[in-house]
């Protein structure tokens, strides 16, 4: 009798697994369907669902500022809550690339100014759609600009690329004031993840060899007399990375296709109704020279404004 009841207990396991198994498949099978199509280097492509499931998952924000989703959270599985708002054109779909623009704030930007208050702040994100109508842009608002609010930028961008078709060849950053010092922690971490990259009034904090070895084209841009940075720390960044390209052997026309030190005269800000100049480099987004530099991609027509 009690050999009976282990093989029906067997039997009733075997059929568990087995139905398991087949639900197993058909999900999978469901989720490969809705996935969207394949990298340009023929690599599958990760849907949402997929990278939910491998990094963290989002809860969507339910209200919009100028075309915004704002404040949706990316509930990363490493990094924890991260804050972000977010431009997606009505065109994409997912059968085509996209480009991917991350802006960070300055201080004023910060969470806990407000939900969006960096898009009230700052115009980067907006004037960014003037370049490139076929580009996702995403605004973290992060809690501070230290190595936490870094790995959490790693871990937003790190799912985008896995949640959305990106174009590779064009993924942007660019970091204001703190915003940078966090962006150029991501980058002295995580070089590969960009293709370009534009500080604004700023200071570089991050490490600078990884920087170079990735050749990540970087563009500075500041005001001489900036009140709160200076310029001479966007001198220094630039000196640094321009001094390891010359130890792998770049000439100066080669170096300046990765390079660009841009420090604005007092006369840039007055002319343009501002008397600040550190909060002046909100002028920068408006600027079709630095701006089509990033999103166009003329890296080296620029020659070391200073």
């Amino acid at each position: 009798m009690k050999n009976k009841k282990k093989k029906i207990v067997v039997i009733a396991v075997l059929i568990l697994l087995l139905g398991f198994g087949w639900w197993y498949l058909f999900r999978g099978g469901r989720v490969a369907e809705a996935g969207g199509g394949q990298k340009e280097d023929g690599a599958e492509i990760m849907n949402t669902e997929q990278a939910e499931s491998a990094l963290g998952y989002v809860t969507d924000g339910t209200e919009e500022y100028r075309d915004f989703v704002i404040d949706n959270v990316f509930h990363s599985v490493i990094e924890g809550d991260i804050h972000y708002n977010v431009y997606i054109p009505e065109s994409y779909d997912g059968s085509e690339p996209y480009a991917l623009y991350f802006t960070l704030p300055g201080y004023e930007g910060l969470y806990f100014q407000g939900v969006a208050a960096n898009l009230q702040s700052e115009e980067f994100g907006f004037e960014a759609r003037k370049y490139n109508e076929k580009m996702i842009i995403v605004a973290p608002q992060l809690s501070d600009w230290g190595e936490t609010s870094a790995n959490q930028t790693i871990a937003l961008v790190e799912y985008f690329l896995e949640a959305y078709n990106i174009d590779r060849a064009k993924v942007y950053g660019n970091g204001f004031s703190g915003g940078d010092e966090t962006m150029s922690q991501v980058l002295g971490k995580r070089p590969d993840l960009f293709t370009a990259y534009l500080q604004v009034s700023s200071q570089w904090d991050g490490a600078y060899e990884p920087v170079a070895a990735q050749r990540l084209p970087v563009y500075f841009a500041i005001g001489r007399n900036d009140e709160y940075y200076g310029s001479d720390p966007s001198r220094e960044a630039y000196d640094t990375l321009h001094d390891l390209y010359v130890q792998q052997g770049l000439n100066e026309a080669e170096i300046d296709e990765l390079l660009v030190l841009d420090i604005k005269e007092h006369e840039y800000f007055t002319e343009r109704g501002m008397s600040n100049e550190h909060g002046g480099g909100g002028l920068f987004a408006y600027d079709e020279e630095i701006m089509g530099w990033l999103f166009l991609g003329i890296w080296g027509r620029s020659d070391n404004r200073t």
